[in-house]
This record gives C-alpha cells, sequence and structure tokens, in this order.
C-alpha cells in the first residue's frame, strides 16, 4: 500500500495540463488558438495575405490608397460640357430670333414722329420716345414675373428667353426712331439699317454714319459672339424676375425700365455728338416698312 503513492502522485503530474509555453520549438496550444481567433475576425483571406497575416493586410491596404476618382471627375467634366453646350444652345436660339425679328420691328421716320408729336423739339421728342419705350419694356418685365408666381422649373428658360426676345424688339424700335430724331439715319435699305441697329443695340453705343455697317460684316462670327454675350448680360440680369408670390414682377418691372433708361442714355450721349439739326437735314424718303411688322406690344412665340 505504501509503494502505491508515489505512482498515483506522478501520475496526477503527468495528467496536469502544460503551462504556457516559454520559448522551444513549437507554439503553445493558447497562443495558437488566439492567433486562430484573431485571424478569424479578420475579413476572409486577409490574414494569408502576403503570408504574413494581419499585420501585412493593413500595411497591403495602407499602400494601395484610396479608390480612382478619374471616373467620377470625368463623369463631372462630361456633365460640365453638356451644361456649355446647353447655354450656348440657347443663347444662339435666342440670338437667332432676335437678328431674324430685327428687320421686322416698325419704324416711324422723324416726319411721322413730328406730326404725332407736334410743338416738340428733338430732346423732348427723344424724352417721349425713351418713356414710352420704358413703360413697354417694364410691362413685358413684369408680364413674366406674374407668369412666374408659381414657377415652373421646365417653363423658366422659355420665360427668360420670351423676355429677352420682347425685350429687344422694343429697344430696337426705340433705338431706330431716336436716330430719326436726332438726323442720323443709317445708310442703305431696310436690312442694313437693322443690321445697324441691332449693332447699336448689341454694343450699346450709336451709330457713326461715316462707317456703314455691311450685312457681311456685322452678321460674321464675332458679331454673333458678341450678341449672345449681350443676351447672356440680360439673361443673369433678369433672372430675378423669376422669383414667385409676385416679387419678380416688381422687380422685372424695375429692372428692365432701368435697362432701357440706361441704354437710352448711352445711345443719346453718342448720337447728341453727330447730330444735325432739323432745319439743316436734307430731305430724306420715308422709310421702309417691313411686309410683315412685329408687334412689339406682344410677345413672341416661339418655336421649339
Amino acid at each position: 500500500m505504501a509503494g502505491e503513492k508515489p505512482s498515483r502522485k506522478l501520475r496526477l503530474r503527468r495528467q496536469k495540463p502544460p503551462e504556457t509555453h516559454s520559448g522551444g520549438p513549437g507554439p503553445a496550444q493558447d497562443a495558437k488558438a488566439s492567433a486562430e481567433h484573431s485571424a478569424a475576425l479578420l475579413p476572409h483571406g486577409a490574414a494569408e495575405v502576403d503570408g504574413r497575416g494581419r499585420g501585412a493586410s493593413l500595411e497591403a491596404a495602407g499602400q494601395a490608397g484610396p479608390t480612382p476618382r478619374a471616373p467620377r471627375l470625368a463623369a463631372v467634366r462630361q456633365g460640365m460640357r453638356r451644361g456649355r453646350a446647353g447655354v450656348g444652345a440657347a443663347l444662339a436660339f435666342v440670338a437667332d430670333r432676335i437678328i431674324e425679328n430685327a428687320p421686322r420691328v416698325p419704324v416711324r421716320d422723324l416726319a411721322t414722329l413730328r406730326k404725332q408729336f407736334p410743338g416738340l423739339g428733338p430732346e423732348e421728342l427723344a424724352d417721349k420716345l425713351v418713356a414710352g419705350a420704358a413703360n413697354g419694356t417694364s410691362t413685358v418685365g413684369a408680364g413674366i414675373g406674374a407668369a412666374a408666381m408659381l414657377p415652373v422649373p421646365p417653363a423658366m428658360p422659355a420665360e427668360l428667353a420670351t423676355e429677352i426676345i420682347s425685350v429687344a424688339a422694343i429697344e430696337l424700335k426705340l433705338i431706330a426712331e431716336l436716330h430719326e430724331v436726332y438726323g442720323v439715319r443709317p445708310r442703305g435699305g431696310l436690312k442694313e439699317r437693322s443690321v445697324a441697329y441691332l449693332t447699336s443695340w448689341t454694343e450699346e453705343r450709336g451709330i457713326d454714319v461715316t462707317k456703314p455697317v455691311t450685312i457681311n460684316a456685322a452678321l460674321g462670327g464675332r458679331f454673333k459672339r458678341e450678341l449672345r454675350q449681350q443676351v447672356m448680360k440680360r439673361t443673369v440680369r433678369n433672372l430675378p424676375n423669376l422669383i414667385p408670390f409676385m416679387v419678380g414682377a416688381a422687380l422685372g418691372a424695375a429692372i428692365n425700365r432701368r435697362d432701357t433708361m440706361k441704354l437710352a442714355g448711352h445711345i443719346r450721349k453718342d448720337l447728341r455728338r453727330r447730330q444735325i439739326p432739323w432745319d439743316a437735314l436734307p430731305a430724306l424718303p420715308p422709310l421702309e416698312q417691313p411686309k410683315d411688322p412685329l408687334d412689339v406690344s406682344a410677345p413672341p412665340e416661339l418655336d421649339r
């Protein structure tokens, strides 16, 4: 009996679980289980990246960098190009309609104006014409602003185009009749005069009759670019007209009146330097009237 005790102690020592490995040729069971648990928490395959486990995976991810942005930048650039193309097409459409309408604007010659406003001198008659044109453009602005009381986004570009074309017709009529009042009628027939008045509207200055404008030169690429720039400026200035709740109507009336008065001031300043007194004017033939005159009091219909 006494000889069996040592063998029991020896047997119990052998059944005791091994302690944490400290040195030796292979890893301990606890360290191995911990490594397996950490590897299970990583994404699938991350522990095997480059054969070095989690640290190697993080290092590889850092070297890979962010997702390439080239496709996004390309999409943004493409959208910007499409936007510029759309704006350019809209400006070209409005400019072409203004060019088409210019020969259709009815213009009263000096003899007709003096009959309608008897007893007025050149400056008083010019004041009357400017006031009438300012009232007309302010009415157009108020009408567009009222139409935008409940704005519909797809209709806004058409409303702005309608306003600019209508205002341009009224101001072209004013410019032509101011040239008559100051005795500075451009040379040529209906088409040549229309181009001259359109150039005056685009450049916001009076026509120098000593430098006649030909149709080929005036309707070239440079002139159309300047006309589109003028249309763009008018479009930007008229954007407040689309504010709803009748605020846009008031703003549209005020902005159009201000712009027409400003334009008339520039034209009259140039024409005064070239003015020919009425008593020194040679006998001029009546102005040729368009066969299909444009009603400047009504907004134009835009062809889609």
